[in-house]
C-alpha cells in the first residue's frame, strides 16, 4: 500500500513540475519568442517600404506599425494580417474582413494582454482622447479614442464591434474608425474588451 501511495505521489509531483513548466512557457517563454517575432516584423516591414510590393499580404504578414503614446515614446508594434493562434504570436493582429487605415470604415485590431508579448497588456489603461497611431508605407494616421476599453466588454459572438459602422450595419461608412480588442482579463477570458476612435490626423509620408 505504502509502494501504491508513494508511487502516486512520484506521478503528481512529476504532472505538478510539468505544469508549472507549461504555466512559465506560457507566460515567459512565449513572450520572448514573440518579442524576437514582432522585431524581426518590424524590420521586415521598414525593409519591405523601401521597395513596396504590390501583392496583397499573406496571412501572417506585417501589413503597418501601431504606436500608442500612452504606453511609451518607444512603444511600438507590428500589426499582422490575421487573428488566429500564430499570427497573434506574431503581433497585434488585423480582422482580414475590416477596412485598412485611413479607408471608410472599421480597421479592427486584436492583440494578447499575457502571453505572447502581450502587446495588449496595458490596453485597459487607456482613456477617451488617448491616440493610437498607424503608420503604414506611405502614411501616419492618428486616430483619437471615444473611451476606454473598460467601459465596453463584449462576448466573442458579438461581431457587431467589427462593422463598417459598428451596430449599424446598413449604414454606408463616411468615416475611418480604429477598434482595438483585447481579453477582458488577465486570465484567457472569453470575454473581450473593446475601445473605439475615430480619424483624427493624416499626415503623409515624402
Amino acid at each position: 500500500m505504502r509502494g501504491v501511495v508513494r508511487g502516486l505521489g512520484v506521478v503528481l509531483l512529476v504532472a505538478g513540475i510539468g505544469l508549472l513548466g507549461w504555466v512559465g512557457w506560457q507566460y515567459f517563454g512565449t513572450g520572448v519568442t514573440s518579442n524576437q517575432k514582432m522585431g524581426e516584423a518590424q524590420n521586415s516591414l521598414r525593409a519591405q517600404w523601401k521597395t513596396p510590393a504590390v501583392s496583397k499580404p499573406a496571412t501572417g504578414d506585417p501589413i503597418v506599425l501601431l504606436r500608442i503614446p500612452r504606453f511609451g515614446k518607444d512603444w511600438e508594434k507590428p500589426v499582422v494580417e490575421g487573428i488566429g493562434k500564430d499570427d497573434l504570436a506574431r503581433g497585434i493582429g488585423h480582422y482580414p474582413r475590416t477596412q485598412l487605415p485611413g479607408q471608410p470604415g472599421n480597421f479592427a485590431i486584436a492583440g494578447h494582454r499575457v502571453t505572447h508579448g502581450s502587446p495588449f497588456r496595458r490596453l485597459l489603461e487607456l482613456r477617451k482622447g488617448d491616440e493610437a497611431i498607424v503608420e503604414t508605407a506611405d502614411a501616419v494616421y492618428t486616430y483619437e479614442l471615444d473611451g476606454s476599453p473598460r467601459d465596453l466588454t463584449v462576448k466573442p459572438t458579438d461581431n457587431w464591434v467589427l462593422e463598417p459602422v459598428p451596430g449599424k450595419p446598413d449604414e454606408t461608412p463616411a468615416q475611418s474608425i480604429i477598434t482595438l480588442t483585447t481579453c477582458q482579463d488577465l486570465f484567457r477570458s472569453p470575454d473581450r474588451s473593446v475601445a473605439f476612435g475615430h480619424l483624427v490626423k493624416v499626415s503623409r509620408k515624402s
